[in-house]
């Protein structure tokens, strides 16, 4: 997920001692980003639930679940999170193994503010960094969308929150119909073009960090959509149909697959699998039904049909 401008840029300060918890909200409010805390890493898994973040800065010794527990948890679930430990001169755990645990910087009580406001402000600036490379790497040159590589990574990721998190993902798989016809017609200047639009197009229709766009490979695009019901999949799909109907860029339209994830965390690989080959193969039977078509199987189909009433549309970045 895109969070490079500062306004987005978040702070979560974890720490039993109420006063220090209040400073440290105002220094880092002062600082210029949003800051949250926490009196515990229980509390603080709960807030990270409700919200991103991108910096934790956690005191190691609290009730219920101590910081060395909350970096465990946040070194496995929310990998992307930046840490910056505190800990007392008490403390039997040293920088080395603060590291270890998968913190990014450590810093000791009695805090040095000017000190703490440093090691915020070059996370914050590797962070961005991070970024760009990333977007480099991870984003296909003509369209901007994710690339196919990142799309391997990244569904696997998305696999595993949706298990341990009990919510439904489901994978579109979307192909223009009669793309080398209108390649060979028009050129390849205007087929890049056109690919380009479908890529807006399938942008401005999903959940800005949500859900997400990939150019899978040639004219075939994916979009993962997650926290939905089949319904709300099958009116995504019908949205990116109808708006790509109405450029009118003849004889193309949009076929689409759609497949729902069923996993557990034991067979992960398997699942993975096959929810691309079911996706693949309701779009398949999309393109064979003579193409502008989305389908879902067990679910139903749209030709040319709006998406059912009976769940809410999900909303779209337009």
């Amino acid at each position: 997920m895109d969070r490079g401008n500062q306004d987005q840029q978040s702070v979560l300060f974890v720490d039993d001692d109420k006063e220090l918890r209040e400073l440290l909200h105002e220094v880092i409010s002062h600082l210029g980003y949003t800051s949250v805390t926490a009196v515990d890493g229980v509390d603080a898994l709960e807030k990270l639930e409700e919200r991103e973040f991108d910096i934790v800065i956690t005191d190691i010794n609290m009730p219920r679940m101590n910081g060395v527990g909350l970096i465990k948890r946040l070194a496995a679930d929310f990998s992307e999170i930046d840490v910056i430990a505190i800990t007392g001169y008490q403390t039997k755990y040293n920088y080395t193994d603060i590291i270890a645990l998968g913190a990014s910087d450590f810093i000791a009580k009695p805090l040095n503010i000017d000190e703490l406001e440093a090691k915020i402000r070059r996370i914050f600036r590797e962070r961005i960094l991070r970024h760009e490379l990333k977007r480099l790497t991870t984003r296909d040159v003509l369209t901007e969308l994710y690339n196919r590589r990142y799309f391997d990574e990244n569904l696997r990721n998305e696999a595993i929150r949706a298990s341990r998190q009990h919510y439904d993902l489901y994978l579109l798989l979307i192909d223009i119909d009669n793309f080398k016809e209108y390649n060979d017609k028009y050129g390849h200047q205007q087929g890049d073009k056109l690919l380009k639009d479908l890529a807006a197009i399938i942008s401005r229709n999903i959940r800005k960090n949500v859900d997400s766009g990939y150019r899978y490979g040639g004219d075939e695009f994916a979009v993962t959509i997650l926290h939905a019901h089949p319904q709300q999949a099958l009116s995504v799909a019908e949205r990116l149909r109808a708006e790509y109907n109405e450029k009118k860029l003849t004889p193309t339209s949009l076929s689409i697959g759609i497949a729902k994830l069923r996993s557990s965390p034991d067979t992960l690989e398997e699942d993975l699998t096959s929810l691309i080959r079911e996706a693949d193969k309701a779009l398949y039977l999309a393109k064979s039904e003579g193409g502008n078509h989305s389908l879902m199987l067990g679910v139903g189909s749209h030709n040319h049909q709006p998406a059912s009433k009976k769940s809410d549309p999900l909303p779209c970045n337009s």
